[in-house]
């Protein structure tokens, strides 16, 4: 989706300004948002690719002027009304209205750390060889899909070599709207900033990025 998320490149919002020491959380409702979308995620009503493809369909003007955890937070709200988990008044008064659906998981307290401690792997078995291998040429397909993409605008349409071959792992493309897994093969491609940015670019920049096989064409 070409939405408001995909900056890389793109000029007129600001300097990149890190904050030193900068905490986890700035406010307690930033920590009980991510609090709330760990546990609604947990419940399997969507799933991790589905939660950013739902952030990234918010309006740009809406979503470049919200926070991060806004951005979250609005995203959450629009998912658990989509799967009829509470609705718009429910969640504006704070109060049930209507029999609570059944889910198939509940987070509880219990054993939470070493669950999350041990992750959610994504990466699955090769059914297919890797179409690619470390050095060969490569073009980053022109693709603009109106749906979730982890393919970053600046560098479609550009050249790049394969540094690493990551594996298999589950294609957030069709995963975000549970049509299917497709487990495919992830690679990491260095692209030259000058490649990507012409003359303007750095002349000893490189900039890489992980893109699924399906992103990629022979150079």
């Amino acid at each position: 989706m070409n939405g408001a998320q995909d900056l890389g490149g793109a000029h007129g919002f600001g300097p990149v300004a890190p904050e030193p020491d900068e905490p986890v959380f700035h406010a307690a409702w930033e920590r009980r948002v991510f609090a709330m979308a760990m546990a609604m995620g947990y419940t399997g009503a969507w799933n991790l690719d589905g939660s950013r493809a739902t952030r990234e369909s918010l309006p740009p003007a809406e979503y470049l002027s919200s926070s991060y955890y806004e951005i979250w937070l609005k995203a959450l709200e629009q998912q658990v009304a989509a799967t009829g988990l509470a609705t718009q008044a429910e969640m504006e008064t704070g109060k049930s209205m209507e029999p609570a659906k059944p889910v198939a998981r509940v987070l509880a307290r219990d054993g939470l750390e070493a669950r999350f401690r041990a992750g959610f792997p994504s990466s699955r078995a090769a059914d297919a060889p890797a179409r690619f291998a470390v050095g060969d040429s490569v073009l980053a397909r022109n693709i603009h899909p109106t749906g979730h993409t982890r393919l970053p605008r600046y560098v479609r349409g550009r050249r790049g070599r394969i540094v690493r071959v990551d594996g298999v792992f589950v294609f957030p493309d069709t995963n975000a709207y549970r049509t299917g897994e497709n487990p495919t093969w992830l690679y990491t491609v260095a692209f030259t900033a000058q490649e990507l940015w012409g003359e303007s670019g750095d002349p000893g920049g490189l900039v890489t990025v992980a893109a699924f096989e399906p992103y990629l064409d022979p150079a």
